[in-house]
């Protein structure tokens, strides 16, 4: 397997560290209280953090998870590539100099950079390469004793989620915290809605909309000097072995404030249909560009998820659930958080940061002994979108069960990669004609 790097390609640091963790918070168009609980800090108890993924959800990732605790130190990064790498350390550096200290001996480079960090002194990794990798990436973590951070999807195909769930058991058998990228789940206004739902006060659930549409995203023009497996690795978006494709990537929140609605049950069978339209360029890979999703319950109850990428469309990230004795919505760009009905209710609580919410609970367990484990959480939201683009893909209806054990696997080994590697690109989907394996 060949290691080479690649020059950094200059950007200013500050539009650098806008680009990451800054703009993501900022996306979620929430107002954000932040305070530091000292019970989660203690100064005679440091946690070693090591970065693997450093682009921009990576770093911005990091960058919440220092902010969370005063004693966290990112000691170790990697990344397949230097130019990210090194533009992540100095946008982390100048955001908060005191809790970076990572030496030039501890940033690691190339494909084999995750075992680097994994092997170094860190207590906790954040896994935020390609949701490719994670599966592999999340296993030689447990497997070396971590605390994790997971960033969402955690796979991108059935055989990807099933290393998930196995590893998952694994770090419960060694009482490692793990703790997910789904951020809705550490939003306050959420927690007290859907707690609300899980309660009952809207009564049994009977279906959850959700709708997630909106524009295009970021490209990356080819360079000469770029391989295949290059170019596709710094375009990961738009390439279903790299992402899963838009709806695992992406509308995988969407899809989990569905199974938190219903109280975490699992569908018995999918049914949709999806395609492009608009971004038909050769540029944008293989994946689609809208998908209509119909799950059902085994009580009979529907989930439908309506969502597309195209530019010039309208807007809107929402959920609504109907129940038995009312409805709930959650309007995300808005900030509506309310049920209607015999128990009219509505937000007025105390709003936070739950990008940094989430790293504070983390590293609350590993001070305190007591682990969380979202592994079974984050497998089965992940295969929910994977089961939503076979569907897609397809055009055919396919069980909860049978989708899970299929036997397709979209990428490559870990242990494959190489710049000279040229992985395969499947056609564009074609629902009717497209296999189900």
């Amino acid at each position: 397997m060949s290691d080479k790097t690649y020059s950094p390609e200059k950007k200013d640091r500050r539009e650098f560290l806008k680009s990451t963790g800054t703009a993501l918070i900022g996306s979620a168009a929430l107002p954000f209280v932040f305070q530091i609980n000292p019970a989660y800090a203690s100064k005679n108890n440091t946690l070693k953090v090591g970065l693997i993924g450093c682009g921009g959800r990576g770093t911005g990732a990091a960058l919440q998870a220092l902010k969370a605790d005063n004693d966290a130190v990112l000691t170790c990064m990697g990344d397949i590539f230097s130019d990210y790498l090194d533009e992540s350390y100095q946008a982390l550096f100048e955001a908060n100099p005191n809790q970076v200290k990572v030496d030039k001996e501890n940033r690691f480079v190339g494909f084999d950079a995750y075992k680097n960090v994994i092997e170094s002194d860190v207590d906790v990794v954040i896994l935020t390469a390609p949701p490719a990798f994670r599966p592999g990436h999340f296993k030689a973590a447990v497997a070396a004793g971590k605390h994790v951070f997971c960033e969402k999807p955690v796979a991108v195909d059935a055989p990807g989620v099933r290393s998930v769930l196995e590893t998952a058991k694994e770090a419960k058998a060694k009482n490692l915290s793990v703790v997910s990228g789904f951020t809705f789940r550490y939003d306050f206004p959420k927690r007290a809605l859907f707690e609300r739902i899980n309660k009952g006060e809207i009564g049994e659930v009977a279906s959850v909309l959700t709708v997630r549409n909106g524009g295009g995203l970021w490209y990356k023009d080819r360079k000469p000097e770029w391989k295949e497996m290059e170019y596709q690795l710094r375009n990961w978006y738009y390439y279903d072995w790299l992402s899963g494709d838009y709806i695992v990537e992406m509308m995988v929140h969407s899809l989990d404030m569905m199974s938190w609605a219903f109280g975490d049950k699992l569908p018995v069978k999918a049914t949709g249909s999806g395609g492009r339209q608009s971004r038909t360029e050769e540029k944008y890979g293989n994946i689609f560009d809208h998908f209509a999703i119909e799950y059902e319950y085994e009580n009979g109850a529907k989930g439908i998820h309506f969502s597309r990428q195209q530019q010039g469309a309208s807007n809107v990230n929402k959920a609504e659930i109907m129940g038995r004795n009312g409805n709930a919505i959650v309007d995300i760009g808005r900030q509506i958080h309310r049920i209607d009905g015999q128990n009219a209710w509505n937000y007025e609580g105390e709003k936070n940061n739950p990008y940094e919410t989430q790293h504070e609970e983390l590293f609350a367990a590993i001070r305190s002994g007591k682990p969380i484990n979202e592994g079974d959480l984050m497998a089965n939201s992940t295969m929910l979108a994977v089961l939503g683009r076979m569907v897609g893909y397809t055009g055919q209806t396919i069980g909860w069960q049978e989708a899970l054990n299929s036997t397709q696997t979209l990428g490559p080994k870990l242990e494959e990669y190489d710049w000279d590697l040229k992985w395969p690109v499947p056609a564009v989907a074609i629902p009717g004609k497209t296999k189900f394996f």
